[in-house]
């Protein structure tokens, strides 16, 4: 016998009893209806965190202008409060896609540390998923479907009603008489999911009756394997974990020559599994820039474009260079009052200990060609230099140079790489971290 929705809800959240707070995402529709409902009677025997519901108005359509105030209606009535969030859908190829970004994007600012948001997504929306991915070529990390639960902002994001079936989802709402939104939009068959849902899953359904059920187990077998690539790739990553010989370039990287070591489906898994935190992954077919970068030539400077950033080589390492962030200039800067840091757009912050020289100062960037004064050995070409310290060919091009009118006085002193350009003072360079941008 099948254990009550109630007590099954009960058992699925049992890990997030002790969070801080539980936001149920509350759209009005007949899932997270019924969520909200199940967590605001549970609240009443059983000891909860604290619960309120969030509802993200998308205003894509002109009836969804009344659904804030039925939800406002179902909070009143559970004496749960009630937070409405409008959001701007960003246009694009795909509006569900859109949508669902701006509406995670808003779950971000309310989540805090260690909270949880609860999304009322079924079993028949995680068979959906797993059918829609499959058609789009997922691997087994899309084929895994909606995980049960994941990391968001500082919190977590929690589905607790996947194994739960939209009938018994309905069979509750009419034991209790709760009423629902149903979205006009869920009708519209230009929808990908609205066509898998309205014309291929009834057609198999009636053919297979036990479809939702057996795809929902496929997406959690895959699931388990996933989480076994996972591991692997764990391994793969802490055998590779050389610390960089840059330690103040504060940007993810790694070294080359311990993924050449492994076949190339470990080394995918391996990039794959360290680059998911960083950008959206390519698929497949677009991997031949990952082996361009790997097999060029050593004094080469190779990069991989991807959504979210840039991997670049620089010797025997990769580095990882996010696209969001200020945008770099390579224009010059008069430093006016050198007691003080000098901002640099898109590039951190320059900083003089010791005694400031005698001005005016300014900072520019490389042209080729500047020779530098290297206490102990003389006049030095700043190429060559560069080249002995092994700093990666990206970073060269956004060195701060000092200035005092055609004369170069010197470069930061990057962390030992040379000796400082004078004992009486140095100038420190701190490049943008990784959460800045540094592309």
């Amino acid at each position: 016998m099948k254990p009550a929705l109630p007590a099954k809800l009960v058992q699925i959240l049992a890990p997030w009893r002790n969070a801080p707070a539980w936001h149920v995402a509350l759209s009005g529709g007949l899932d997270s209806t019924v969520l909200l409902h199940l967590l605001a009677n549970l609240a009443k025997t059983e000891t909860l965190p604290p619960l309120s519901a969030v509802h993200v108005h998308h205003g894509l359509q002109a009836a969804a202008d009344a659904w804030p105030a039925h939800c406002q209606s179902i909070c009143d009535s559970l004496g749960v409060p009630l937070r409405v969030m409008g959001v701007q859908v960003q246009p694009g190829a795909s509006l569900e896609r859109a949508a669902r970004d701006a509406r995670y994007q808003a779950f971000t600012e309310v989540i805090g540390a260690g909270q949880v948001m609860l999304t009322g997504q079924h079993r028949e929306d995680q068979a959906e998923t797993l059918l829609f991915r499959l058609l789009r070529g997922a691997g087994v990390r899309g084929l895994a479907a909606m995980p049960v639960q994941r990391r968001v902002a500082s919190g977590y994001l929690v589905r607790p009603l996947l194994r739960v079936s939209r009938d018994e989802l309905e069979a509750y709402a009419r034991q209790y008489q709760l009423k629902w939104i149903e979205d006009p939009s869920n009708a519209d068959l230009r929808f990908s999911r609205n066509y898998l849902r309205h014309r291929v899953l009834p057609a198999l359904t009636e053919r297979w009756p036990q479809a939702f059920s057996s795809l929902a187990r496929t997406a959690e077998h895959l699931s388990e394997a996933q989480g076994l690539l996972d591991e692997l790739a764990q391994m793969d990553l802490q055998a590779a974990d050389q610390p960089s010989p840059f330690p103040w370039l504060n940007l993810p990287s790694l070294p080359l020559t311990p993924l050449r070591e492994l076949s190339d489906a470990r080394q995918r898994n391996a990039l794959r599994h360290w680059l998911t935190p960083l950008t959206r992954l390519p698929d497949s077919d677009h991997w031949a820039g990952w082996y361009s970068l790997r097999d060029a030539r050593g004094d080469a400077q190779p990069l991989w474009r991807l959504a979210d950033g840039e991997l670049h080589r620089g010797g025997e390492r990769i580095w990882w260079l996010p696209r969001a962030g200020s945008e770099f200039s390579d224009a010059s800067l008069s430093w006016s009052d050198p007691q003080n840091p000098l901002e640099l757009p898109g590039n951190g912050q320059l900083t003089f200990t010791g005694s400031v020289p005698a001005g005016p100062l300014e900072v520019r960037y490389r042209q080729g060609g500047e020779i530098l004064d290297v206490p102990g050995r003389g006049r030095r070409d700043l190429k060559r230099l560069l080249n002995e310290s092994g700093l990666p060919g990206f970073v060269r091009g956004r060195l701060p140079l000092l200035y005092r009118g055609q004369q170069l006085l010197g470069a930061p002193s990057l962390a030992g790489l040379w000796p400082a350009a004078s004992d009486d003072w140095q100038l420190h360079w701190m490049p943008q971290t990784c959460d800045q941008g540094l592309s």
